[in-house]
Parts: C-alpha cells; sequence; structure tokens
C-alpha cells in the first residue's frame, strides 16, 4: 500500500506540478486513510469497499474535524483511487459516484469582534516574543493571511508606506493585501524593539523569527495562535484559519464587495469566496427587510 502511495505522490510532483504544501496535504490524508484500512484488517486497496471510506470520514468527523478537512480527505482518496484504476492495481474506481456530503460544506467558523480583540490583547509584555507574538497576530486578523503565507512573508514584502503586503499564496500567486493602522503599529513595534534582539545579525530574509533568528513553522503559529485563545479563556477550538474566516466575514458584514474580498483571500473562484456569504445571515436579514416590498 505504502509503494503505491509513494507512486501517487511522485506523480502529483512529477507531472501535475502541484506545490509542496498541497501534496503534503495529500500524503497526510491518504497516511491516515491507510493506518485506519491497516488498523480494520484490509489487507490490500483491491479489497477496499466504499463503506470502509465512508467509515474513515465518519471518525474523522467524530473527532472534530473541519469540515473543510474532511473533503479534502475525500478528494484526496478519489484523486488516489482514480490513479489506483488507472494504473490497473485495482480492477474499477469505487469512489466514481462519491461526492463531498453537504453536511460537510458548512458554513465557517468565525470569531466575534469582542473574541477577536481578547485575543490579539492576549500577548501584553514587553518582552521580544510576546511583541512579535501580538504583532504575527494582527497581520492574520488585519490581511487573512494563511499560515503559510505568514511563515514565508519576507521582510521586504511588508510596505509600510503604503500599508500593504506582498504574499505569495498557493501556486506561487502574487497578491497585495493591505494592512490597517492597528496592525502598521505592532508591526513597526515588533521591528523597533523586537526583532533586532531575535535576529542581531540582520541576516534573516523572513519578516517573523523564532528567537533564533530562524522563520518561524506553521506548528509554531498554530500553537502561538492556541496559546492566545486559552490566555484570553476563549472556549472554542481556536485555529490560524480562523482568523483568516473572521478577517472575509468581518469584511463582508461592514459592507465589502465580494470580489475585493476574493482578491485579498487569494481564491481563485469566486464561489470559494461565497461561503462567508452564508455566515453574514444578519446583513442578508436587514437588506431583505430595507429592500424588499412585502419585508
Amino acid at each position: 500500500m505504502q509503494n503505491h502511495r509513494q507512486n501517487f505522490l511522485d506523480l502529483l510532483v512529477l507531472e501535475h506540478g502541484l506545490s509542496p504544501n498541497t501534496v503534503q496535504s495529500y500524503a497526510n490524508d491518504l497516511q491516515q486513510f491507510l493506518e485506519f484500512l491497516q488498523l480494520h484488517s484490509c489487507g490490500s486497496l483491491a479489497e477496499v469497499r466504499r463503506e470502509d471510506i465512508l467509515e474513515f470520514l465518519e471518525d474523522g468527523k467524530l473527532a472534530g474535524l473541519a469540515s473543510t478537512t474532511l473533503a479534502r480527505r475525500l478528494v484526496s482518496i478519489r484523486m488516489f483511487f482514480r490513479y489506483l484504476t488507472r494504473e490497473r492495481v485495482i480492477a474499477a474506481d469505487i469512489t466514481d459516484v462519491m461526492d463531498s456530503p453537504r453536511l460537510w460544506k458548512l458554513v465557517p467558523e468565525f470569531l466575534h469582534l469582542s473574541e477577536v480583540e481578547a485575543l490579539l490583547g492576549a500577548f501584553k509584555a514587553n518582552s521580544p516574543l510576546e511583541i512579535r507574538n501580538r504583532a504575527l497576530l494582527e497581520l492574520l486578523y488585519a490581511s487573512g493571511l494563511r499560515a503559510s503565507e505568514i511563515t514565508s512573508l519576507r521582510l521586504d514584502k511588508v510596505d509600510f508606506e503604503r500599508g500593504v503586503v506582498q504574499v505569495s499564496g498557493k501556486g506561487s500567486k502574487e497578491r497585495l493585501v493591505p494592512f490597517g493602522r492597528s496592525a502598521w503599529k505592532a508591526l513597526g513595534r515588533y521591528l523597533q524593539k523586537a526583532r533586532p534582539c531575535l535576529d542581531p545579525s540582520g541576516r534573516a530574509l523572513t519578516f517573523f523569527v523564532s528567537k533564533s533568528g530562524q522563520p518561524l513553522t506553521r506548528a509554531r503559529v498554530w500553537m502561538l495562535v492556541k496559546e492566545a485563545a486559552l490566555r484570553a479563556g476563549i472556549n472554542k477550538n481556536i485555529y490560524p484559519h480562523i482568523l483568516r474566516h473572521s478577517f472575509a466575514t468581518h469584511l463582508l458584514s461592514n459592507g465589502a464587495d465580494l470580489r475585493i474580498i476574493q482578491e485579498m483571500l487569494g481564491h481563485t473562484d469566486i464561489a470559494t469566496t461565497q461561503i462567508y456569504t452564508h455566515a453574514d445571515t444578519s446583513r442578508l436579514a436587514a437588506a431583505h427587510k430595507r429592500f424588499h416590498p412585502r419585508a
């Protein structure tokens, strides 16, 4: 099973040219799926049934995985089985009629403004790490960056004069995203008071660095967000992407155009951005009440 998995991953890189982050996501999904099959005494890929796949996804749902994660897992499995069928490892693709259940296409989670304020204020001390952490959280919310984008953000890509960051997103696509006054102050304070202590040589290229002057990892960003939530007393499953969801939802609720939000998020398809319209039910209801003749 593992040999077929590795051959499939190699194909994604060599022939399809997918980004390392995307391939790693497929690798993790399939590794967990194969471990699940082994745990349930499934000896070969030819023995896998649709019920096995559904049970694997259901286990993830019961474990509290996000709907987007479950949907991505199904995509990974479907692509893998399509490959297995093409290579004649299995006789037929049992996933060809499996669609992502609507139940998993849920409205993205987001934080209320008071929760965002509490989260951003969690790091209050004047130590270099606390100042860095505050600046990082401010930028995550101010610009809706992904964890991978904020860890790879280069020092020379933050333009304080124009108040924008140049981000390299999925597929190495570049985009400009503004950041507001609050983030501007936090980022400036980080550069003046914290970063020289973390990177005395001044050689680091990335904007945010660790206490040893190295680029932050995505895992470390996750830990920082979790720590901020704990300090703020927010009793929710908090993760970096929830600040991205909050960024988009709050922009929409305050009247921003969906196309502008799409551009700032770096979504290729407007349909991806439209999920936030479902989160903004209060704005939709207000618009209906204001403009519909029989509201």
